[in-house]
């Protein structure tokens, strides 16, 4: 196996897709929702992205089953009042480190513009440490024309106090280099817990961007059924944060 490789389930062609990318991070917020919207939307999976740059583990589900760490790129053809194709990448987990954030973010760019990508949208969360009333929705974009349809959309722009880590980020810094537009939507969370409120907020807003509906009915459900899958993971990795410290090795952390 290569550092990072993908593996096609699927042979495709779109015409011009937006590309969303979810991956975990703040109260996974950015994941929930776009997992979500392949589940209603009904998206297609046609790829599968594995990298040693991912945390060494596997996850073990409750019949016994192993489940790689990886991320899954799904499809949509011809959605919403535009009928645009769309290209959707989540997973379960990203890079360990700065330098696997950087290689995994040009490996996804240079898939994505084989299928004509030019503009994207990353999701995640805004982590505000404590708990809110009610999740407002934050932006950055590459560009002032897209900042202000952000703002006419009543999403709070983030300003220059702070910066987006992980792929959420990297991949709209330099997808900008390839001249792929684009802006990350936050949603604003408390950040200790998996926020299904968040998730709905900038699906909320993300859909009035795109022009397509998404029905947020079953959102609480896919909130537990991450909480499980999050469980797990931490599980999993304080195991090896515990076996690091009693062998002298250097912890391992996740980005984003």
């Amino acid at each position: 196996m290569k550092n990072t490789e993908v593996n096609i389930l699927e042979d495709i062609e779109l015409d011009n897709p937006i590309f969303i990318e979810a991956l975990p991070g703040i109260g996974h917020v950015g994941k929930l929702a776009a997992d979500h919207m392949i589940d209603e939307l009904g998206a297609t999976k046609f790829a599968e992205l594995y990298s040693y740059h991912f945390p060494p583990q596997v996850f073990v589900d409750e019949d016994g089953l192993i489940e790689n760490m990886t991320n899954e790129f799904y499809y949509l053809k011809s959605l919403g009042e535009n009928e645009r194709d769309y290209i959707i990448l989540v997973g379960n987990s990203q890079a360990l480190s700065p330098e696997g954030q950087y290689e995994l973010s040009s490996f996804i760019l240079n898939f994505i513009e084989d299928y004509g990508v030019k503009e994207m949208y990353t999701l995640g969360g805004l982590a505000t440490g404590h708990p809110i009333e009610e999740s407002r929705v934050f932006g950055a974009a590459t560009d002032l024309e897209i900042i202000e349809t952000l703002k006419e959309l009543d999403i709070e722009i983030r300003s220059a106090d702070g910066g987006i880590v992980g792929a959420s980020g990297l991949l709209l810094g330099l997808g900008k280099i390839r001249n792929i537009k684009g802006a990350c939507l936050m949603g604003e969370t408390p950040g200790y817990f998996i926020d299904a409120e968040a998730a709905e907020a900038i699906l909320g807003k993300l859909t009035k961007i795109l022009n397509i509906e998404v029905n947020t009915d079953k959102l609480d459900e896919r909130a537990e059924e991450t909480r499980k899958m999050i469980s797990k993971a931490q599980k999993l990795e304080q195991e090896m944060v515990n076996k690091n410290i009693g062998s002298g090795e250097d912890d391992l952390r996740y980005i984003g």
